[in-house]
């Protein structure tokens, strides 16, 4: 029987991959993110940290091991999971009235693979006052997100348009990581 290990503590990942029917054991990553990335352009960011998850936790687990990152991109700006609720206001203003990119990178590695690919949706938010902003970020949903929003939550009423993989908004591309792990032969027969 083939182990699979996500190293990610998030839910909405876990949803997406209970959702396409695939098991998989959780192990969140120790891995220092703000150490790792700076000054890397947005996919070499996201896609480095999602290997160094990935590999951080197949250090210690057997099997097939799925790591991830997502970081917005405003403009020349990459947008992490905001500080505190100061942060996060300032990041929906940025993002509001205007187009936006949400940059995932999904890595695997286990079994002599290892491979990552980074996956980018353009979303366009509505024009927003500075009310329904605080409003927003008073929800508390976004509190943990990159971008300081959720697009499968209270979050979507900001969102105009998506062009790419609403998955990959969520913060795991479906396709591309299917494929990922079809590549890497952590998948028999699937669906």
């Amino acid at each position: 029987m083939i182990r699979r290990v996500l190293a990610s503590a998030s839910p909405r990942r876990r949803e997406i991959l209970a959702t396409l029917g695939i098991a998989f054991d959780v192990v969140a990553s120790d891995v220092d993110e703000d150490a790792l990335g700076v000054g890397l352009p947005p996919v070499e960011l996201a896609t480095r940290l999602a290997l160094a998850k990935a590999r951080d936790v197949a250090a210690r687990e057997a099997g097939f091991v799925l790591g991830a990152d997502t970081v917005v991109v405003a403009g020349d700006a990459v947008l992490g999971k905001p500080r505190d609720d100061v942060d996060a206001t300032r990041m929906i203003a940025r993002l509001a009235g205007a187009a936006h990119e949400v940059i995932t990178g999904v890595a695997v590695v286990g079994g002599g693979f290892c491979e990552a690919v980074a996956v980018s949706t353009r979303v366009w938010f509505r024009a927003l006052d500075a009310a329904t902003v605080a409003r927003y970020v008073a929800t508390g949903e976004g509190r943990d997100k990159a971008g300081a929003y959720a697009v499968q939550g209270v979050g979507a009423g900001l969102v105009t348009r998506i062009e790419g993989s609403y998955t990959n908004v969520v913060g795991l591309p479906a396709a591309e990581t299917i494929a990922l792990l079809e590549r890497a032969g952590a998948l028999e027969g699937w669906p």
